[in-house]
């Protein structure tokens, strides 16, 4: 169910979800689903555990088809393997001792499918080093890829997903397992390439604190239901309570937002949880 959209009268979305649901046997892990991204759209998809928001990336990304509806990019059926789509998987773990730089590492988004040692080239190592630069981290591109901080792991992540000079950007949990800073600085680094580039991004994160003040709109899953909006819009306590089926209260308390819901605050390290004010925006 689509219960809340911001108007926007700029063309041909980038990305366009039309009505989509997905049922796992008897479960309904999404319900109705729509929503648009325009090119330079900076969004955070949060929700709860169990919210269906790897189910929705998948149908996006042509891996799961739906049960209903459809997902369009740029006014056309998307498919599995469209170069115009790039994504950033859940952090993987690197062990200290891997024999490979940060500039191996980010070519792997060329050539990594192939069989075979890819031969060097310099139009090769130009786009490499130009996502490298996107990305802030040609200072450490000849550094051992194991022993990078996870913030910087991350960035060679984003580096080669932008390698396909993509439209549209996926990022499954970018920020699990960062420190709040390093968190931070990812979310200004997101931000700042989704306006450099043009380019629509779609962020799933479950602590939505380090996104305020950096990204345009929120999309809000759960019971497989979804809002879309503005924070100001979607964190309200009518729209949440019909989003999750029951009674939620939406409180600001000193510059932060609670949602109860029921008798007793929702967990914290679910998506519905604290909602930081304070933090201005990215620039």
């Amino acid at each position: 169910m689509y219960l809340r959209s911001v108007a926007n009268t700029a063309p041909d979305p980038v990305l366009t979800v039309k009505q989509v649901s997905v049922r796992f046997g008897s479960r309904r892990v999404l319900d109705n689903i729509s929503l648009e991204l325009q090119a330079g759209d900076f969004v955070g998809l949060i929700g709860p555990n169990g919210a269906g928001k790897t189910t929705l990336l998948k149908v996006i990304l042509g891996l799961q088809p739906p049960d209903a509806g459809k997902v369009e990019m740029e006014g056309k059926v998307i498919h599995r393997g469209n170069s115009r789509v790039g994504y950033v998987p859940q952090k993987i773990s690197l062990d200290p001792d891997t024999p490979m730089s940060a500039r191996d590492l980010v070519a792997l988004g060329l050539d990594g499918h192939r069989w075979g040692i890819p031969l060097p080239s310099r139009k090769r190592w130009a786009a490499v080093d130009e996502a490298l630069a996107a990305v802030d981290a040609l200072r450490y591109a000849n550094a051992p890829v194991g022993k990078l901080s996870g913030g910087e792991q991350q960035r060679l992540l984003i580096a080669q997903a932008l390698l396909t000079q993509p439209k549209l950007l996926l990022l499954d949990e970018p920020l699990s397992n960062l420190d709040i800073r390093s968190a931070h600085e990812v979310v200004r680094l997101v931000s700042r390439i989704s306006r450099e580039q043009n380019l629509a991004i779609l962020l799933v994160a479950h602590d939505m604190n380090p996104l305020l003040g950096a990204m345009d709109k929120i999309v809000y899953l759960a019971e497989g239901r979804a809002a879309m909006g503005s924070v100001d819009e979607v964190v309200q306590s009518h729209v949440l309570s019909q989003l999750y089926g029951y009674d939620v209260e939406v409180i600001r308390v000193q510059g932060r937002i609670l949602v109860v819901g029921g008798e007793a605050p929702l967990p914290v390290n679910q998506s519905i949880s604290v909602w930081d004010e304070a933090l201005t925006h990215v620039e």
